[in-house]
């Protein structure tokens, strides 16, 4: 082994180890978000049906939920890198995915409201719900081929 090789072998450890430790920050922050909020959901969740009735916010905890939901799906996705060292499409796909739908839900929760408000508003709103529906039907048709393709997941989930 040459004196060159092995000074590219040794810049190449130092750079595998601080890819390491900003995939562990990465980890903690938004192992930390997310678990604050789960929390803060939680809290005002109960709080409501406490205060004697359903929740009022229904969509804005369900927006809450499905964000959380994203976070964990990139929380994964910076476990598989911090893991094999590679990027792997299908987690950012779903990340993907889980975003669009959850900005579906959300637009169609408002629908009264959009209505309510006029012409110009709810047209804008359906162009957005026609993108979303094509933007979900070309990520699942993605993920479909990847999964075709023989592509999974290089981490074990659990």
């Amino acid at each position: 082994m040459s004196p060159r090789d092995s000074a590219r072998d040794w810049v190449a450890r130092i750079f595998t180890r601080v890819e390491d430790l900003v995939y562990i920050g990465l980890g903690v922050l938004l192992a930390g978000t997310a678990i604050v909020f789960l929390a803060v959901g939680a809290y005002d969740f109960v709080s409501q049906l406490v205060a004697g009735g359903p929740p009022g916010h229904v969509v804005e905890l369900l927006d809450r939920i499905l964000l959380i939901l994203m976070i964990v799906e990139i929380l994964y996705t910076v476990q598989v890198s911090f893991r094999e060292h590679a990027l792997v499409p299908e987690p950012f796909l779903i990340v993907g995915l889980i975003a669009a739908v959850r900005r579906i839900l959300v637009t169609t929760a408002e629908f009264a409201r959009t209505i309510e408000q006029g012409g110009e508003l709810f047209r804008n709103a359906m162009i957005e719900l026609a993108v979303l529906t094509v933007m979900v039907v070309a990520l699942v048709a993605s993920l479909l081929m990847l999964r075709r393709r023989g592509s999974s997941v290089t981490a074990e989930r659990g």
